[in-house]
């Protein structure tokens, strides 16, 4: 029996909400989605603390949102809170803000549970690929990675790694400087061969799926899109030969510019050179040139799992 869900991905960066029909056997049919940049991590890294200004201004993208899934009908509003809620000192007391407000089901997860969320949903979205395959989700304030076959995981990660911390740290010019870069690139790489790679690289897996904003507006501007469309950019292939080109060309760019490339959503203009960094960092410590960009990530993978959809017994709506 389907059901009316909203599911809200509430991140470092970023707050996603998808309105969907809900089923344990056939699983999602969307009906609304949008998203908004509020930057709830912003400065979190060096102060350790929400800044009260990200706080509103993420509290009003959930509020609009939560207003507009109930008067879509929504049965429930789940919301899942990542690595902003999850590290800042008061996130608890983030959380019962969240709590407080009416109509919505809130809660913080841990990497590991975001990880197997966002899996979910990425192997709904893909068919649930039989083969190994790495899944990454690069995100405001951590970056996870899991390996995985089909919908079953067998080793995951996840790394403190986010787009927020390392424009901060790493981007204070505008535009980039290549010390910057270089900076930043010896950084990630360090992580990944310290934190990762000892843990999941001897698993091999035969290809890496890439979900979250990153990849995704790197797979708009390669295929030269004016604005986000969806059905082309699940599926596409990204080449590591396109991450490079992209990186650079948006590095050599100011802010300002960025902001204003079609299909570049304002709000990621800061942070779509570090995150693209990830990303190939990613591929190449997994040894592989291409990454497929899934476009179905955290926000089905809340629903689906509220309806306890599974590939195993289920199969895809198409």
């Amino acid at each position: 029996m389907s059901r009316l869900l909203a599911g809200i991905d509430l991140g470092t960066n970023t707050v996603r909400i998808l309105v969907a029909e809900a089923d344990r056997t056939t699983g999602l049919v969307p009906l609304w989605a949008e998203q908004s940049v509020t930057r709830l991590g912003e400065g979190l890294a060096g102060r350790g603390t929400l800044a009260p200004e990200a706080v509103e201004r993420t509290l009003a993208a959930v509020r609009r949102y939560r207003d507009r899934a109930l008067a879509l009908g929504a049965a429930e509003v789940l919301l899942v809170a990542t690595a902003a809620a999850r590290q800042a000192h008061d996130g608890s007391a983030f959380l019962a803000r969240l709590q407080a407000e009416p109509g919505l089901r809130p809660r913080i997860v841990s990497g590991e549970a975001e990880a197997e969320l966002t899996l979910i949903g990425a192997a709904w979205g893909l068919g649930a690929p039989g083969d190994a395959f790495a899944l990454l989700d690069i995100g405001g304030g951590s970056t996870e990675i899991v390996i995985a076959e089909g919908a079953r995981a067998l080793a995951a990660v996840s790394l403190r790694l986010g787009v927020v911390q390392l424009v901060e740290r790493f981007f204070p010019s505008d535009p980039v400087q290549p010390s910057e870069l270089t900076a930043c690139r010896a950084y990630v790489d360090a992580r990944f061969r310290e934190e990762a790679w000892p843990r999941i690289g001897a698993l091999r897996p035969a290809r890496l799926v890439a979900t979250a904003g990153t990849p995704a507006t790197l797979a708009v501007l390669d295929l030269g899109l004016r604005s986000y469309e969806p059905a082309r950019v699940h599926g596409h292939q990204l080449t590591a030969e396109a991450i490079t080109r992209l990186t650079a060309e948006l590095a050599r760019m100011p802010v300002a510019e960025r902001a204003r490339t079609p299909g570049l959503e304002p709000g990621r203009a800061d942070v779509i050179v570090p995150g693209a960094v990830v990303l190939a960092a990613a591929l190449a410590g997994l040894g592989l040139s291409v990454a497929t960009v899934s476009d179905a990530g955290l926000r089905e993978g809340i629903l689906l799992a509220a309806v306890g959809w599974h590939p195993r017994d289920a199969r895809r709506n198409d």
